[in-house]
């Protein structure tokens, strides 16, 4: 009775789920109470959005692309490509940890995916044997919602699926029949001429250099030692009457040493060269799609400002003695930025916007990406609302996410919503400066060089040295004017240059 009150709700206000789930109401007897609870949490959940089928995420199936047979042979369920992360399309395998035959229960780790952003692992929701694996280990390009592995409820049930195949799309529909072919109506063949016979590519352009020092005026001798000593007779400027090329012409123009026309040489061809290709992991070919589609579609522009450091690494080595006192981790200057940058963001919230069509939107959470470099491709962690904590939990967050970052173990909470980026090469790898490339649909990213020391004037009219650091902030020209990006270049470098304020 329930389970028809779940189906009318259904009908009512999620008619494509209604199609999912009324051609399969028989089926539902297979997998008892988890199965009924599964579908009236998933038409619940539809009917709170408007009718719409919610978006899963991490330990989760797609459950509107799971099909339950009702056969009475076989009773299954295909398990569909996940949606790990909103921007994914499409996922590889990279590892089962089950192999057919083996019982799965809730929370088994079923498989290892490779997603946009990193390699994730895909849990099992209910009790079952895994029947067949459908993409094997390696297997790439799978879209969202394509099946991957079959489960059924009993062992007995497992040798059934020996030769299963899924049907194409990820539905196990029977195709729809198609009308038969109408007889086409017999034409009678048109004629047509024969093309004209075409003369290899070689002969046609000796006869044309041919044709063109025929026309050139040239005696008879001219020509031959031209010929000898394969010269071009189109590029010499006869002396002769009414400008005709004599001996003296050609022998002047090999003695000058100019370049004749090139020899057909019988020469052996250079070495060819040795390679190694590298295939491209799922997580560096959507990094360049997405930094191609910045380049391409989003109208950068840099603004660069170089900030005195002198007071912030004095503050840093005095909160450093403070932490390794405490056992904390120690403060970088990236810290630092980080912090600087979320404030100043606080205080020109323009530049912690995205651009829509119709609207800008502009964030309320300072969420700040750091790009970190892996052996899988460039990695961008978030720190979660940056501007709301202190150094050393900015410190905290920053090492625990770069550690991850490089074993490839990050989790879709630590790499969604960002809302302004941190790119800096300047600390580990000495750039002086750099323009960097928005991350989408961000609208700004700063980045960071190193620290070098200048000599300046100080107040009593000598000069003294002092250490600057060189940021250029990257802007969307749609969203971020140039004057308000200064403005919040200003902001920050007043934050770096009397990083007090950053922990008032």
């Amino acid at each position: 009775m329930a389970l028809q009150t779940v189906l009318r709700r259904a009908r009512s206000k999620a008619p494509l789920l209604t199609h999912h789930l009324s051609d399969r109401a028989s089926s539902l007897s297979y997998g008892g109470p988890r199965s009924y609870i599964a579908y009236q949490k998933l038409v619940g959940t539809s009917i709170n959005q408007g009718g719409h089928l919610p978006q899963l995420h991490h330990r989760q199936f797609l459950l509107s692309w799971r099909h339950i047979s009702s056969t009475a042979a076989m009773q299954h369920q295909e398990i569909g490509m996940p949606s790990l992360s909103p921007t994914m399309t499409q996922g590889n395998i990279a590892k089962w940890r089950k192999k057919e035959g083996d019982q799965v229960a809730p929370g088994d780790v079923l498989c290892e995916i490779e997603t946009d952003k990193a390699t994730l692992e895909m849990e099992a929701m209910e009790e079952g044997f895994l029947a067949k694996i459908l993409c094997g280990d390696g297997s790439k390009d799978i879209p969202v919602g394509q099946p991957i592995a079959v489960v059924v409820d009993s062992q007995e049930e497992i040798a059934e699926f020996k030769d299963y195949k899924a049907a194409s799309g990820g539905s196990s529909a029977p195709p729809p029949k198609e009308d038969p072919p109408r007889p086409k109506e017999e034409e009678a063949p048109k004629s047509s001429p024969a093309p004209p016979p075409t003369e290899p590519l070689e002969s046609k352009s000796e006869s044309t250099k041919s044709s063109s020092d025929d026309r050139v005026l040239a005696s008879p001798l001219a020509r031959k030692i031209a010929e000898e000593k394969n010269v071009p007779l189109t590029s010499l400027k006869g002396t002769g009457p009414n400008g005709r090329i004599v001996k003296a012409d050609v022998e002047e123009f090999i003695a000058s040493g100019a370049t004749s026309a090139p020899q057909k040489s019988s020469e052996k061809p250079l070495q060819s060269l040795y390679f190694t290709d590298i295939p491209n992991t799922q997580i560096r070919r959507i990094t360049a799609q997405r930094l191609l589609l910045s380049k391409q579609t989003i109208p950068h522009y840099y603004l660069t400002v170089d900030t005195r450091v002198d007071n912030l690494m004095a503050l840093r080595s005095k909160l450093n003695t403070l932490q390794e006192a405490s056992g904390g981790k120690r403060i970088s200057i990236n810290d630092f930025i980080l912090k600087a940058a979320a404030m100043a963001l606080r205080k020109v919230p323009e530049c912690n916007s995205s651009w829509t069509d119709e609207y800008i939107r502009q964030y309320h959470n300072v969420n700040i990406s750091v790009a970190v470099q892996t052996d899988f491709g460039l990695l961008v962690p978030v720190v979660q609302n940056a501007d709301k904590k202190g150094l050393a939990a900015i410190a905290e967050d920053v090492k625990t996410l770069a550690e991850k970052a490089k074993k490839n173990s990050l989790k879709p909470a630590d790499y969604e919503g960002g809302t302004f980026t941190v790119s800096n090469l300047g600390g580990p790898f000495g750039v002086k400066q750099f323009c960097a490339i928005i991350n989408p649909p961000q609208s700004c990213i700063l980045a960071v060089g190193t620290t070098d020391k200048r000599v300046v004037s100080d107040s009593e009219g000598g000069f003294t040295t002092a250490t600057y650091m060189s940021a250029t902030l990257s802007c969307d020209h749609r969203v971020v004017d140039g004057a308000i990006g200064a403005r919040w270049l200003g902001a920050f470098k007043g934050y770096i240059e009397d990083p007090v304020t950053l922990i008032l």
